[in-house]
């Protein structure tokens, strides 16, 4: 885990996010870099001059967000991208290698109708990059109990699990599977890969409707304080995944959620 990254957004608590982000990165001895997009307005003058004020304008709010961290000897980097946040993170991914992205979810308040909205909505979407969703307002601590969620347990790649992997070897944290056994289910999805057995410490097997059923009936018993699942294009949560937007009716999670990304070509 060396380089973890934090969209910085409008919200006037993003520097809660980034502080979450250097506290874990801390344990990591990992680099942050803190990213804001920004556009040049249609119809500028001289858009040369004119990006190049944007840009500044969004580097100084940055560094406004950052001065309010306890940088706990984290360095933090400035990231800024003109055009689309999705296009800026699979282009920063490609030169700097992204192990994970930390953003927030939307408050708690009962009156907030979404899990995610539309931004950060998109980057699970549209990006394969490992992803940490941290309910807001969320002090970090050390993870002891992870709660990893499936309906298939086949994986195309053992390097999907290497976010998971490093959590669990850094924090000394019990990894217990749970494979929700579902209508469309087929003998295959019961072959758990090999590498994500080693991980556990024990597994549970239940049947529901849908995956999502299943994990809220195992938080009751694990009381987990990571609940980790697979981004697939069909599968687990796949309503979610078509959508940018994630309504609370749909899903929702008071602890931290890991998105991985698993990518199969069978549906999983």
């Amino acid at each position: 885990m060396k380089n973890i990254l934090v969209p910085i957004g409008s919200s006037p608590n993003s520097n809660e996010t980034l502080q979450y982000a250097v506290d874990f990165a801390a344990d990591f001895s990992a680099k942050v870099y803190a990213m804001e997009v920004f556009s040049t307005p249609v119809g500028a003058g001289n858009l040369s001059d004119v990006s190049s004020k944007v840009r500044q304008v969004s580097e100084e709010r940055l560094k406004e967000v950052i001065d309010k961290i306890d940088l706990k000897g984290v360095h933090i980097n400035i990231a800024t991208y003109k055009g689309d946040l999705v296009d800026g993170l699979k282009e920063l991914n490609l030169v700097l290698g992204i192990d994970l992205i930390i953003i927030a979810a939307r408050c708690n308040d009962a009156q907030e109708e979404l899990y995610l909205g539309h931004t950060t909505g998109k980057i699970i979407k549209q990006t394969d990059i490992p992803t940490l969703v941290v309910p807001r307002g969320t002090h970090f601590s050390p993870f002891k109990n992870i709660l990893t969620a499936f309906r298939s347990g086949k994986l195309d790649k053992e390097e999907i699990l290497n976010p998971l992997r490093a959590i669990q070897n850094k924090f000394a944290a019990s990894v217990n599977l749970l494979l929700v056994k579902t209508p469309k289910h087929t003998e295959e999805d019961l072959e758990i890969n090999p590498a994500l057995k080693n991980l556990s410490s024990g597994m549970v097997t239940t049947e529901h409707a849908k995956t999502y059923l299943g994990v809220l009936e195992q938080f009751q018993s694990h009381h987990p304080d990571m609940l980790c699942v697979f981004r697939r294009k069909r599968g687990f949560f796949k309503s979610l995944w078509e959508k940018s937007t994630i309504p609370k009716s749909e899903f929702s999670s008071r602890v931290p959620v890991l998105i991985l990304s698993a990518k199969v070509s069978e549906e999983a």
